[in-house]
């Protein structure tokens, strides 16, 4: 049976040129000034889009991009932030199972299931309007490997055995991360339901607050056994954890597979390499110096 696609109410040259259309899931005939007032005013409670050729955007509100693909190239990693998530390849090149908390408009997930041919993707959302809006991101169909479930993931890692070999948390609402992960049981359940080499990447989005409580709960279960990426041209830091605790991290080795992994996918893995072993050096630096100073 066939997924019923929605059509979406468009909104046409009133904007200025990077606002060319903007696209909602509202039916025909919806008052086009009202709709505009409650976008541009931040009151319109549904996920919205705008095409400015050759760019699809996916946001909340205008105050952020919640997604971007290239019209012409829908796979493509547009946004720094998911670039740098893949790097948890660095660790594992050919992860079997991978679990995306939020879907928005599929980056991560397409790219996971299009570049990644061994591993099987399932992507929980909560919201039925992002999924709704799957198609118009060139999301593909669920199949055998592939597949959507709407639902709250929190509740879904509660429940999970542990055989996930990469969890990928990209679960942001307007002000930052989704406010249902801000509690130390949902990183204990992730903890628990990672394969023994697993993994978990947390994109940590949000104000300084939001960020520094979630850093503190991926400490306290996770130990000092994670990796940070902050992205430059915004406010996010990609947090890498491991379940296994690592007595040293082989940078010569790593740098190898930067290469390779860049021939590979045409992703800066070394650039990520280098930005990952300064932060943790400079991490062992603050824990050597605060000993010192303890004693």
């Amino acid at each position: 049976m066939s997924r019923r696609i929605p059509r979406l109410f468009a909104i046409e040259s009133s904007f200025p040129e990077e606002y060319s259309v903007l696209r909602l899931l509202e039916p025909p005939g919806s008052c086009r000034q009202s709709l505009c007032e409650r976008v541009f005013d931040g009151t319109y409670d549904k996920p919205f889009i705008v095409d400015s050729w050759p760019w699809r955007y996916l946001h909340l509100d205008f105050e952020s991009v919640q997604s971007a693909m290239h019209l012409e190239d829908p796979d493509k990693l547009c946004l720094a932030y998911t670039r740098k998530m893949m790097a948890f390849l660095l660790f594992n090149r050919t992860p079997k199972r991978i679990l995306l908390l939020g879907l928005g408009g599929g980056s991560l997930a397409k790219f996971c299931y299009r570049r990644l041919h061994r591993a099987t993707v399932t992507v929980i959302e909560i919201n039925p309007a992002i999924i709704a809006l799957r198609e118009q991101f060139r999301i593909p169909p669920d199949d055998e490997r592939f597949r959507v479930i709407r639902g709250d993931g929190s509740a879904y890692v509660a429940h999970l055995p542990p055989r996930k070999d990469v969890i990928l948390v990209d679960a942001c609402d307007r002000q930052g991360v989704a406010p249902e992960l801000d509690a130390i049981e949902f990183y204990q359940n992730t903890q628990r339901c990672l394969a023994p080499r697993g993994m978990l990447v947390i994109n940590l989005c949000g104000d300084r607050k939001c960020c520094a409580s979630h850093l503190r709960k991926i400490r306290d279960v996770y130990g000092d056994a994670f990796l940070a990426l902050k992205v430059k041209s915004s406010r996010n830091v990609i947090v890498f954890a491991f379940k296994a605790r690592r007595a040293r991290i082989d940078w010569d080795r790593l740098n190898i597979m930067a290469v390779n992994l860049k021939c590979r996918l045409g992703l800066n893995f070394p650039q990520y390499v280098n930005r990952m072993a300064l932060e943790w050096r400079l991490r062992k630096w603050q824990i050597a110096r605060s000993c010192v100073r303890a004693d």
